[in-house]
């Protein structure tokens, strides 16, 4: 009897050659989109809403000859990763709602709501591969970064557990990106030649500050530039109290010079460019720190300013998550990994510290743009470990 498998079907390329693929292994393939979101407050003129990613999906499903079925989890969506994506940038956090997605409803909600499929697995078209190990007589998945390095999507899966990798499927994450397509092109499926989506899971490219003001209120503050030569930089971080050397810079007002107006600190993240509009600088603004409680963000003038650059961060104990159970780390334990703090930012060699509070990851060089609220993902080779919510 033919293993039943549900594709989640986008109705964009990567996905649809995935159904294809799994058709062609023999599966038993039904083919389901998702509706997650229905506003489209703050989407950009040039994305594309779901009601045309849905009619892209039914013809990919009818040249494939799979079923075809449409499940709405807007509600769960909204509850799930927008209210949580609102209250984290509300408390001055960057907070990353395509990991959130992927742990809350794709690989939670949808799976629930495919119970009376009855299936027995469920695919994506993540750019990611999943394998297994035997250790002891017990069985552990492994998820692993995809072939294409240019397209490896495992970051947003750094939050799955071993009972969602055990029901998953990673079709083409053997592929490059530029096979995929040419699949898709000999197939001619209607979403051959369809633009990757931008932005926000399952909402699309936005407007940030337009889409954020749904729930909080612009508030008129001040932005003070930071100088390079500031003595705050002149204090010696290359001690080994790792305690002190995770924590962020800090600033208050007396730290430089007013140079502009914002419309709200919490619409702002850390290493942002775009969205200023403070010219007559020798060098372009970047934000390096900000304040909701007293509504300031503190720039700094170019890519190199220090204020930038971080050498450590600390993670939770609640908010630390591990991939492989059984490669967890021990109080007082220290590991070396590779880790990125962002999606497509190459891997960096550092340290991992357990401590009784959480961990510390102490970096081989210091790294720009380290935000409170994102992830961070910590790798063996390819294979991902775990990861944890980049606290300070």
């Amino acid at each position: 009897m033919k293993k039943r498998v549900v594709i989640g079907l986008s109705g964009g390329v990567d996905s649809s050659v995935a159904a294809y693929l799994l058709k062609k292994e023999g599966y038993d393939v039904l083919a389901v989109y998702m509706v997650n979101w229905h506003d489209k407050t703050g989407l950009l003129k040039a994305d594309c809403p779901w009601d045309e990613d849905v009619t892209f999906a039914e013809l990919v499903a009818k040249k494939l000859d799979i079923p075809f079925h449409v499940v709405d989890l807007s509600k769960s969506y909204k509850k799930r990763v927008i209210d949580y994506m609102f209250s984290e940038y509300d408390l001055g956090r960057t907070p990353n709602p395509d990991v959130l997605c992927n742990r809350e409803i794709k690989f939670d909600e949808f799976i629930k709501a495919l119970e009376p499929f009855n299936a027995d697995f469920v695919a994506t078209g993540h750019y990611c591969q999943k394998s297994e190990i035997n250790l002891g007589g017990k069985v552990y998945f492994q998820l692993l970064a995809g072939a294409d390095k240019g397209k490896d999507q495992s970051y947003f899966l750094c939050q799955l557990n071993q009972k969602q990798l055990s029901k998953t499927l990673f079709p083409i994450g053997h592929l490059q990106k530029s096979e995929v397509r040419e699949i898709a092109r000999e197939l001619k499926l209607a979403s051959a030649e369809k633009k990757d989506s931008q932005g926000i899971c399952f909402v699309g490219k936005v407007d940030l500050p337009t889409f954020l003001q749904q729930q909080l209120v612009a508030k008129e503050g001040d932005v003070i530039e930071i100088p390079k030569d500031s003595e705050i930089y002149a204090v010696n971080r290359e001690n080994d109290n790792i305690s002190e050397i995770s924590l962020p810079w800090h600033y208050n007002r007396s730290s430089g010079i007013p140079t502009g107006k914002h419309k709200g600190a919490h619409f702002y993240t850390i290493g942002q460019r775009k969205g200023l509009n403070i010219g007559g600088k020798v060098e372009p603004l970047f934000i390096i720190a900000t304040d909701v409680q007293e509504n300031i963000i503190y720039v700094g003038q170019g890519q190199d300013h220090p204020g930038l650059f971080r050498p450590a961060l600390f993670l939770k104990e609640n908010e630390l998550h591990w991939v492989r159970p059984d490669r967890e780390m021990g109080l007082g334990e220290t590991r070396e990994y590779l880790v990125r703090i962002r999606y497509r930012q190459a891997l960096q060699k550092a340290s991992l510290i357990r401590v009784e509070k959480g961990m510390y990851i102490k970096f081989e060089e210091a790294q720009r743009g380290i935000a409170p609220g994102q992830f961070a993902a910590w790798y063996a080779n390819n294979e991902l470990i775990g990861s944890g919510v980049i606290s300070s």
